[in-house]
């Protein structure tokens, strides 16, 4: 069917065309066990398709339109042609030299899930899989020049449809263009769809709806990561955002983080169910500022969205090999900053491959959203973690990492931190001017300040211990010292100085000690006096003992006894007393873990306050 023909005769050729395309489809609907026979006869329907394209550019040229001229019957004629060409039964694409798409056929669009607004102006060889796309334009350059079809069998993917197809690519010249064209004829031999598309094809207002609803719903769930303790205390917040990232809305993930000035890569994220271990390895060995497109985010502050991936080095090459987005066979990138346009911290980059759908202007929206709320969480973990960091200098201030030995005495002591993320209570075991000391309590109130002032009175204990021999001076010392900062805060103190097996205690508004006998017996020292920071010469209430061998000291803070159970009862001395009678046979250690556990189960498990229990027995 090489010479010219009615335009009568050639609607009739196509009209039985298509008859026999449908026929053929039936059949392999019918007996999928003999596929080859309808494979061969499709490839005969696909040379006679391309038979029927060239003489209707025959025809196209015979009617050249002149400008001013009214409408002839040739111009009608031209009209039909080119309403022929648009219902042609087979999917068929007119690229130019450069394999730009300049006009596609109905089924064309209907097989590749898009309209022609949206298809033509695309580069062609873009839906072709990538593995064979040298081999493609190599095909396509050859017919240019040469003039003979070729055929080429490959895969086209777009809008999460997947074809396997046989190309029929042949030279053509269109009427009123001034270079010469290529048709390709595309004959399907195998589809495989992912999912319902979600593309340009389909505008319907639900569809648009559903896909604002998903992007709104994925926005809200970084949030709520964002959000958790977790994030803000350990360093998992740009993981933990990647992995939700890959989870919904992207194939591959790249977090890249900017560290002292320099970018760095945070992690990368491959397909679950795929074998990508050593391509992930790969490119997290990668520099960020090697990929061209994260360098241009991470210095100019915006994202992009490469809808349909034309270059393949936007992602750098893998060391020593082909381009990363080509071994990812990815065909759409959307790359955001991580932070503000005026403080970039990082970037997010999300890849998609060909059977997905690709990204667009709006995932764009809702990526750089979030890219801005993880900013703002690394700000905020960067302060948390700042003040964590005083926090626990505040903390090292108040209590000791470890208790040093004492000769004839074994010490022990707990401390549970409870609610207050900065302690105010203190307990110390420390060398004075003529034996070892300690001390226990804390400033009224909680946060810094109070955690401030309970450091300087621990410390000034130390300090004054190596001068003065009494403890009831040291602290008549440290009181005068703390009202006249005129700061309002006063602290509950006791501490005691040992020299030899004589214990010498003086009381600042403290609970009294439990002394322990190898009887059973459990006894408390008197306490009291006034806490310091009160009044400049109050005094502090001092006494003297010599507990023998097997008797165990035991100070404790206000937070143990005021613990209350669930009926509001508190704690208090009492129980403590009960609980202390059945340890006097065991260790200081021992001892401070029974009794932290009776208060644990008797106010299941809730505290309010510092808890602060320390234990000295002679040995």
């Amino acid at each position: 069917m090489t010479d010219a023909i009615g335009l009568q005769s050639l609607e009739q050729a196509l009209s039985a065309l298509s008859t026999r395309i449908s026929s053929l489809r039936e059949a392999k609907s019918a007996y999928p066990a003999d596929p080859r026979s309808t494979l061969d006869a499709a490839l005969a329907e696909l040379d006679t398709a391309r038979e029927l394209l060239e003489t209707s550019v025959r025809e196209l040229r015979k009617a050249p339109r002149r400008s001013g001229q009214r409408e002839s019957g040739s111009q009608r004629e031209l009209k039909l042609l080119r309403q022929v060409f648009r219902t042609f039964p087979i999917p068929v694409a007119v690229l130019d030299a450069s394999g730009v798409v300049r006009r596609i056929s109905a089924e064309t669009s209907r097989m590749l899930g898009s309209p022609a607004g949206y298809l033509i102006g695309r580069s062609f060889p873009l839906f072709v899989d990538v593995s064979r796309r040298a081999a493609f334009r190599s095909h396509l350059t050859a017919v240019q020049q040469g003039g003979q079809t070729a055929t080429f069998q490959t895969r086209l993917a777009h809008q999460g449809r997947a074809h396997t197809v046989q190309l029929a690519i042949t030279r053509l010249t269109m009427p009123g263009e001034p270079q010469e064209m290529v048709a390709v004829m595309i004959l399907p031999l195998e589809a495989q769809v992912a999912g319902p598309p979600h593309g340009p094809a389909d505008r319907s207002d639900a569809t648009l709806v559903m896909a604002a609803a998903r992007r709104q719903e994925l926005l809200a769930r970084m949030t709520r990561l964002l959000l958790d303790e977790e994030s803000l205390r350990q360093p998992v917040t740009v993981t933990r955002a990647a992995r939700l990232l890959a989870s919904e809305s992207a194939d591959w993930v790249i977090a890249d983080v900017i560290r002292d000035g320099v970018p760095a890569r945070a992690c990368v994220l491959g397909p679950s169910d795929k074998p990508v271990t050593q391509l992930v390895r790969l490119a997290e060995q990668m520099k960020p500022l090697a990929a061209p497109a994260i360098a241009h985010v991470l210095t100019g502050g915006s994202g992009v969205v490469h809808e349909m991936l034309e270059d393949e080095r936007l992602l750098g090459d893998v060391p020593g090999g082909p381009p990363l987005l080509r071994v990812m066979n990815a065909a759409s990138v959307l790359i955001v900053p991580i932070g503000g346009e005026d403080d970039v911290l990082g970037s997010l980059t999300l890849v998609r491959l060909r059977d997905r759908e690709p990204f667009s202007l709006a995932d764009l929206g809702v990526l750089e959203e979030i890219g801005v709320h993880l900013g703002l969480a690394l700000r905020a973990r960067r302060s948390f973690q700042t003040r964590s960091r005083a926090a626990d200098a505040l903390r090292t201030s108040v209590v000791p990492r470890s208790l040093p030995d004492i000769p004839g005495f074994e010490a022990a002591a707990i401390y549970n931190a409870g609610s207050s993320p900065v302690g105010a209570e203190f307990y110390d075991v420390f060398p004075t001017r003529d034996g070892w000391g300690f001390a226990l309590g804390g400033a009224a109130g909680k946060g810094e300040e109070a955690a401030s002032v309970s450091a300087m009175v621990r410390n000034g204990l130390r300090v004054l211990s190596v001068w003065e021999s009494d403890p009831g001076e040291v602290m008549r010392k440290l009181n005068q010292a703390l009202t006249a900062q005129h700061n309002g805060m006063f602290v509950m103190a006791v501490t005691g100085f040992i020299r030899a097996r004589k214990i010498r205690l003086a009381s600042a508004g403290h609970h009294p000690a439990a002394l322990l006998q190898p009887d059973g017996g459990v006894r408390f020292t008197a306490g009291g006096g006034v806490p310091l920071g009160i009044a400049a010469e109050a005094e502090m209430f001092t006494e003297e003992l010599t507990p023998a061998s097997g008797q165990t000291l035991v100070f404790y803070s206000d937070g143990l006894v005021a613990s209350q159970n669930e009926l509001g009862e508190p704690y208090g001395e009492t129980r403590l007393a009960d609980v202390l009678a059945r340890c006097v046979t065991r260790s200081p250690a021992e001892i401070v873990k029974t009794v932290e556990e009776d208060r644990h189960a008797f106010s299941g498990g809730r505290v309010w306050d510092e808890i602060v229990i320390l234990a000295l027995r002679v040995v």
